[in-house]
């Protein structure tokens, strides 16, 4: 689904760069992309994270994977295809953010490593950081916060990740936030932010 089809297409490169922007925004532009099984919390974690940022002056918005379905991705379901397509996708949108200058962030289950590291090979060298946001199943059972393992583990829901489909945990992720191990919403935010701080990605507001 990758190919491209259309013919007679050109790259139009513009005037304004992307350093440009950083210079403007003053911060650089990075694709935070967390992933982890339904319930772990990436989608907490990401807006906690995108609050902080904005309240640091940062240029930041949220992708979160149930939002990205009601739109872009609404021909999709939860094949392995269409999975691997969901991911595709929201990669080109994720780098067009950060070619616009800014800390994007991507909540998605993505459980394939094949497709992140394809999104990683998008952007280029650092701009692709992959927060690990784990969780076991049991916690993620309990937590079951949209009532779908219920339904998976009744039959309702097919393809499941992490009950009748797999989810292959990142090997080598720049950040992992166990939310099993810590609770706190807000302490886990903060090693996200702490993370970009420390790598040069964003200063320090205090």
């Amino acid at each position: 689904m990758s190919d491209i089809k259309s013919t007679n297409i050109y790259w139009h490169e513009g005037e304004i760069t992307k350093a440009d922007r950083e210079r403007q925004n003053g911060h650089k532009a990075v694709c935070i992309w967390y992933t982890g099984l339904s319930g772990s919390g990436k989608s907490t974690i990401a807006r906690e994270v995108e609050k902080k940022l904005f309240e640091m002056g940062v240029k930041t918005y949220v992708l979160d994977g149930d939002n990205i379905r009601h739109g872009l991705n609404k021909n999709l379901g939860f094949s392995p295809e269409d999975r691997t397509e969901n991911i595709r996708r929201i990669g080109e949108v994720a780098k067009l953010f950060v070619d616009a200058g800014m800390v994007v962030m991507t909540a998605f289950i993505s459980p394939y490593k094949a497709d992140r590291n394809q999104v990683r090979e998008l952007m280029e060298d650092g701009e692709f950081v992959e927060v690990y946001v784990e969780a076991d199943l049991e916690t993620c059972e309990e937590r079951d916060p949209k009532g779908l393992y219920k339904k998976a583990r009744s039959g309702e829901i097919k393809e499941f990740t992490g009950i009748s489909a797999p989810y292959e945990a990142p090997e080598n992720p720049e950040l992992v936030v166990n939310t099993t191990e810590e609770t706190d919403v807000e302490k886990n935010a903060q090693k996200v932010i702490d993370y970009l701080i420390s790598k040069g990605y964003i200063k320090n507001s205090n």
